[in-house]
């Protein structure tokens, strides 16, 4: 019994320290994230070493858009004409962001950000953690 109430003490002590993500953050979305890892609902995650594509991110006054782009070796991105619109979203402090194309829209909680960190999880419960791109360089 002991033990129970020491191992429920712990896990309310570590989820009540999760810093919730503050809506001034939310501008730290903006510019170029690389997806690291993809933890699904199982727990099993997939590590991305390198990244075909990036997202670019551009979020003003709570909308936006979100693009994939290409990275080249040049250290400029290929682009093109393809985007998914962003509106953010308030819900019980929570920050979600809501997307739209002519397809399809769907909604990602916000669960971190920082400089150099982002994760989102939608809603189908799939963790995606980015992080900040290194450049490709010829030498």
């Amino acid at each position: 019994m002991k033990k129970a109430v020491l191992l429920f003490i712990a896990i309310v002590s570590l989820t009540a320290c999760k810093e919730k993500v503050k809506p001034e953050d939310i501008s730290k979305i903006n510019g170029y994230w690389e997806i690291e890892t993809v933890t699904m609902p199982d727990g099993n995650e997939r590590e991305y070493k390198i990244s075909e594509t990036i997202d670019y991110f551009e979020i003003k006054c709570d909308s936006g858009f979100r693009k994939k782009v290409m990275p080249q070796f040049d250290g400029k991105y290929l682009v093109n004409d393809k985007s998914e619109k962003i509106k953010i979203v308030r819900e019980e402090d929570k920050i979600y962001l809501n997307y739209a194309t002519e397809y399809s829209t769907w909604k990602e909680e916000v669960l971190e950000i920082t400089d150099d960190r982002l994760v989102l999880k939608n809603e189908a419960e799939i963790e995606y953690q980015y992080k900040k791109p290194t450049p490709f360089t010829l030498k």
